[in-house]
């Protein structure tokens, strides 16, 4: 069960500094500064960039302002993934702070869903928070929470209240001692330059002959390219959380400790760096 309260809270408190600016394309009555806010990385862009939407509304004429959405590079930022894992999987190479342009007209309908009201994000949220329960535990305990328990883990997000939500959050990590971890661990496997969203299939945290499964066990599984061979240079870093965990570590301890709020273990498979 998850105990190692000091990680989940170097977790939790994670800040990505982050420097928004009003794309080019855009009209304004006057000229725009850039905007800067440190993220947090385990919510949602479109969770917490209200100061961001009122800063560049006031250089605007309403008429030009519609849903806002933003870009990094040319990528349109799903606002479904965690913050984290958007700067790890296409800035996490780069020099802070993350620059990221904001942009209220031309919705990029192809690349990203439509999220007009926290409730979305709610939505959302929980039905991660189910699905991950499904794959640990059958969905018995999210089933056995009343719906004020749900909106304790939500609003433990929204709030940016650590004690609020890990009290709920807990529940959902905690296993019988004698199973030794989770039914399956659920995880994502991301990688910038894919044509697929993600990798997700099943993965038991320890094999039926009882050997404990690490990170590298489930990347040899999943995605054999993320490990180097023999005497073969590093192609690629595996990132969760901005770190790079060792290949060695238990996949059912990063499942407890390195999970988002959605409960998902969200791994960034991206290009390492040259020296």
């Amino acid at each position: 069960m998850a105990d190692d309260k000091d990680v989940l809270r170097d977790v939790w408190f994670g800040r990505i500094p982050t420097c928004f600016t009003l794309h080019q394309d855009e009209v304004t009555e006057r000229e725009a500064e850039p905007f800067y806010l440190l993220l947090p990385r385990v919510s949602y862009l479109t969770l917490v960039t209200d100061k961001v939407k009122k800063h560049f509304q006031k250089v605007m004429k309403p008429d030009d302002v519609e849903e806002m959405w933003f870009e990094y590079e040319g990528t349109a930022l799903k606002w479904h993934y965690p913050i984290g894992l958007l700067y790890d999987l296409h800035a996490s190479n780069t020099a802070l702070p993350w620059s990221i342009f904001v942009h209220f007209k031309n919705f990029p309908l192809q690349d990203l869903l439509h999220c007009p009201s926290n409730s979305v994000i709610e939505a959302h949220f929980m039905s991660c928070i189910k699905e991950a329960d499904a794959l640990k535990h059958k969905g018995a305990v999210v089933n056995e929470m009343q719906k004020k328990d749900h909106k304790q883990l939500w609003m433990g997000l929204q709030n940016d209240k650590f004690d609020q939500f890990w009290a709920m959050n807990r529940k959902l990590m905690e296993y019988p001692i004698e199973e030794r971890g989770f039914r399956y661990i659920p995880f994502r496997i991301y990688q910038p330059t894919s044509d697929r969203p993600f990798i997700q299939k099943l993965f038991r945290p320890v094999s039926p002959d009882g050997h404990v499964h690490t990170l590298g066990d489930l990347l040899k599984e999943m995605l054999p390219a993320a490990i180097p061979k023999d005497n073969e240079k590093k192609k690629y870093q595996v990132v969760i959380h901005g770190i790079e965990p060792m290949l060695e570590t238990p996949i059912q301890w990063l499942s407890e400790h390195l999970s988002h709020p959605d409960n998902f273990l969200h791994i960034s498979i991206i290009p390492a760096q040259c020296d």
